[in-house]
């Protein structure tokens, strides 16, 4: 013993002494208690955590600090102990003092800045101001990588879902930490970034990554941090492993993570601290003395028991008694003993333990650290999007109008002044703050309202109006809201991790649906959506169009909000992680020779294209019934330019684009690219030449993606993942509100039998219908179209009337009025040419009623499904077997529903103005996806 432990004090040849130091434990109080007196003096406890259970203000922590000092000091303990505090900012601190101790944002909120240098400063300063209360370790950074980044609890603790993004931050901060004189822990290893938390048997969250995965993800950040050589210990796990290779119950309990991951493959020489081991799963299987041995047994060298004191006993007995059994050797104890006393000597002495610079360094520093949570606060507000320009609302909305704060019921951040004034007006002022918060911490949630009621005093102040201000629960949208949200002109919504607490996703869902109606109503309904917490709660959400991210909402979060919200500074954070890359990566993207169509060149290649999209899309629609002769309308109303990107060796097409212009409307009328050149840009050169040649026309009033004449495409295809109309908000366009157009179908036309009373309903009303089937008193017609509907719809209306198999119906009223009109076609019509949906396979006959017309009246809805009744009948009277209604407009659906009509395809149709898309052309795309489509409607 003397020759393996000569460098070490005689001291810690007493077993009892080194087991002490193996142990790091907490309790409850913020004052010293006899149990945690007892453990320091007789059972020689050497590290202690401390949480916000314990700390009330930076006084009584340099305080209790000093004390726990000075007691291990008397009892003879050759070193100081570790005192380890989470103080990880943002919604995770333990220590809270408004006067000495500053706030800063969430790691996540620190890697929207984008600034490595910003990280590093802020970890210098936190360490500087937890340092100055005797604090000597502090458990951080996370260096977790959310893998799956929308659904972890770990959230905005870590830097984002980017390994090498979280390595650069999390390393950053490790300096920081380490120049302010702490040692570091990192946390949680392996990782706690992309747990399932169904399928084990102890209600234990698991990893099911195997190690080759978690080695390219997970794995990285901590190597990294390992490699870079100054983090000093490292935060084991408590989740269970299950994999191929690995069958663990508890992480910090398995030598294959310990040892072999850790050490082994790792490197690290540091000390390693194991997840408590009061958690419940552990207890129930292995019992605290069976699972204390495992877990110096798997290489752990500090074991953590946060409160119970007979647990902590049980622990500690259960290491005595580990020994006593040859399980663990005294080789064991002391390798654990040596790693934790070179940890102390780095990160404290006598000297520093009993004499912390406490509160005369604090006020020092406070106005340049206040300085700093400011800056870093305003550089990690992020606007994800504001597609209406709704910010700075100082511009945007008018003093006399109301602004209306809408906010969830969120648990008070444990160390914040929101949970002091809370502890503070409850009954019993003298109890300490945790013996509140910690009673009734499952208990007890403060209103909206309340966690958010500072917010709704700044907004006041600053825009010096009304603020009208509420909270939303899972019982949705109640009258209430309805009514503010009807007073209000703009509506901030803040939600906090939506997609975990899917109320509030529901709830925003519902008030942005709310407001839309209200805009199309001429109302003023501006719409913010703030997320405090995770910022991927509506990032991929396109229909809400403002979208800001805070990471987290302390006080000073909120403070810098405000001053976003109203232009005090212009927010510069981004989305980070693979959010931001995917941008950074945009820029680079290949630019593809884009040549113009020559048919006699391209035809062939163009069709070849078309049936590898039929092949390779659901449904095959358009595609299977689409030639290249479809996009090519040879009339003189309409200026074509269509564009392709091509091998010019084997005059293979990758891609093409179909634009029109007539009288002011410029329109990109298909766009769409082999599947095997997608996400290379193919899509974003076609478009950007499109653009280019379409925004050189003399006399453009509108600019719109889409057509009904040629009809290949009616609107963006509306697909269930959103991804197609996702690639044009990317390229730039305003797809916020579209119009739903659909292809409708009766589908067996020899059992169909007319509504019951639709026929009486229409004579009662004195509403008759004819037949024009030639340019004869086609002046009517065109004259209604036109006054209602755009000039590609008045060009389709003529060709029509110019086609001995098309004609048009006329609903009429009784004085020979005009109530509106609709296209009966059949597939010998040369418009089957250019509207895919009168396709059907082999010989079956199909009719077609095409792009009813009708004004808003009282009778609108009565003389549509005239309108369409008449057009079946002339289909079955022609013999077809099939009817079809094309360019429908949504708000229609219910009433061709009702007469056996089903729907087979979805379009939304947008429109933009030229000012807005002049600048598409320098913008950049994230992914190019399946065929893009857009048409859009006639204002």
């Amino acid at each position: 013993m003397a020759r393996q432990d000569g460098e070490l004090d005689p001291l810690w040849q007493d077993l009892n002494w080194a087991i002490g130091q193996m142990l790091i434990m907490g309790w409850d109080g913020t004052e010293v208690t006899p149990p945690i007196r007892n453990l320091i003096e007789n059972h020689h406890l050497g590290s202690i955590l401390l949480t916000a259970k314990n700390l009330k203000s930076a006084e009584q922590t340099a305080a209790l600090v000093q004390e726990l000092q000075t007691i291990a000091h008397k009892a003879g303990h050759p070193q100081p102990l570790l005192i380890a505090v989470d103080q990880e900012n943002g919604g995770v601190n333990s220590l809270f003092d408004e006067d000495y101790i500053c706030q800063f944002p969430s790691a996540m909120g620190i890697a929207a800045t984008g600034s490595t240098e910003l990280a590093y400063s802020v970890a210098k300063a936190t360490a500087t101001e937890v340092s100055a209360v005797g604090v000597n370790l502090i458990l951080g950074p996370v260096l977790d990588v959310l893998t799956n980044a929308r659904h972890q609890l770990l959230g905005v603790r870590t830097t984002g879902d980017d390994p090498q993004e979280a390595s650069q931050f999390c390393i950053a901060m490790i300096n920081g930490y380490k120049d302010a004189g702490l040692a570091t822990c990192g946390k949680h290893f392996p990782s706690y970034g992309n747990l399932d938390f169904l399928g084990s048997s102890l209600d234990m969250p698991i990893i099911t990554q195997t190690l080759e995965e978690l080695s390219l993800s997970a794995l990285v950040p901590f190597r990294n941090a390992v490699a870079a050589g100054r983090l000093d210990a490292m935060f084991i796990g408590g989740c269970g492993i299950q994999n191929a290779g690995m069958n663990v119950t508890h992480a910090c309990l398995s030598d294959q993570v310990v040892d072999d991951l850790l050490r082994n493959d790792l490197g690290f020489k540091g000390v390693a601290i194991s997840e408590c081991l009061e958690m419940q799963s552990l207890i129930q299987e292995y019992g605290v003395k069976g699972g204390s041995v495992m877990a110096v047994e798997a290489g752990n060298d500090l074991i953590l028991l946060c409160r119970a004191h007979d647990i902590q006993l049980e622990a500690i007995s259960g290491l005595k008694l580990g020994i006593e059994n040859g399980i663990i050797s005294k080789k064991r104890i002391y390798t654990s003993l040596r790693r934790v006393l070179k940890l102390k000597n780095v990160c404290t002495s006598w000297e520093k333990a009993l004499n912390p610079p406490g509160l005369s360094l604090l006020s020092k520093i406070h106005p340049t650290h206040l300085a700093l949570s400011q800056k870093a606060y305003d550089h990690s507000i992020t606007i994800v999007r504001d597609k209406d320009s709704l910010l700075p609302l100082s511009e945007h909305l008018l003093q006399g109008e109301e602004l209306l704060l809408l906010t969830p019921l969120v648990k008070p951040l444990p160390a914040s002044a929101a949970t002091k004034s809370m502890i503070e007006k409850s009954n019993g002022k003298n109890s300490t703050l945790h013996e509140r918060y910690a009673h009734h911490e499952r208990g007890t949630i403060m209103s909206g309202e309340g966690v958010f009621r500072e917010l709704g005093k700044s907004l006041a102040r600053i825009r010096n109006g009304k603020l009208l201000h509420t909270s939303y629960t899972a019982n949705g949208l109640r009258p209430v809201h309805e009514n503010l949200i009807n007073r209000a002109s703009a509506i901030i919504i803040v939600t906090a991790d939506a997609n975990r607490n899917m109320y509030q996703n529901g709830f925003t869902k519902h008030v942005t649906t709310m407001c839309h109606m209200l805009r199309g109503t001429g109302q003023k309904k501006s719409l913010i959506v703030v997320a405090v917490s995770s910022p991927y709660d509506f990032a991929m959400e396109k229909t809400i169009g403002t979208y800001v991210c805070t990471f987290d909402f302390t006080e000073t979060a909120m403070a810098s909000l405000v001053r976003a919200l109203y232009g005090e500074f212009v927010p510069q954070g981004s989305m980070p992680g693979t959010m931001r890359k995917s941008k950074k990566v945009n820029k680079t993207r290949q630019q593809w020779l884009v040549e113009n169509y020559e048919r006699s060149r391209d035809e062939n290649g163009l069709n070849e294209l078309l049936k590898t999209l039929a092949r390779s899309s659901t449904p095959s629609l358009p595609y299977i019934a689409t030639t290249a002769a479809s996009f090519e309308l040879h009339d003189s109303s309409f200026e074509e330019s269509h564009f392709v990107v091509r091998n010019s060796s084997t005059n293979m097409l990758y891609g093409f684009v179909a634009t029109y212009f007539i009288k002011g409307v410029a329109i990109i009328g298909a766009i769409f690219v082999d599947p095997s050149k997608r996400n290379v840009s193919v899509g974003r050169s076609l478009h950007r030449r499109a653009m280019r040649a379409l925004l050189q026309k003399s006399g453009i009033k509108k600019i719109q993606l889409g057509l009904a004449y040629p009809g290949i495409f009616p609107g963006v295809t509306v697909d269930e993942s959103g991804s197609i109309r996702s690639w044009f908000d990317n390229v730039g366009w305003d797809t916020q509100f579209p119009k739903r157009l659909a292809n409708m179908a009766i589908e067996d036309l020899g059992s169909w039998t007319a509504p019951e009373g639709l026929l009486q309903s229409l004579q009662r009303a004195n509403i008759s219908f004819d037949l024009i089937k030639s340019m004869d008193n086609s002046d009517s017609v065109l004259a209604l179209v036109a006054a209602h509907s755009g000039p590609e719809i008045v060009e389709l209306y003529r060709s029509a009337l110019q086609d001995q198999h098309c004609g048009v119906v006329r609903a009429k009223a009784a004085l020979d009025n005009v109530l509106g009109i609709v296209i009966i076609c059949n597939r010998a019509s040369h418009l089957s040419t250019y509207i895919p949906s009168l396709y059907a396979p082999g010989n079956q006959e199909v009719g077609g009623i095409i792009a009813p017309i009708v004004p808003t009246t009282a009778q609108a809805s009565l003389v549509l499904q005239g309108l369409v009744f008449m057009g079946v009948r002339q289909n079955k009277s022609q013999k077809a077997t099939k009817s079809i209604l094309s360019w429908v407009p949504g708000e229609t659906h219910e009433l061709f529903s009702a007469m056996g009509f089903e729907v087979q395809q979805t379009f939304d149709e947008v429109v933009n103005s030229p000012e807005h898309v002049s600048g598409l052309l320098v913008l950049s795309l994230a992914h190019v996806l399946p065929l893009l489509i857009l048409r859009l409607p006639v204002a």
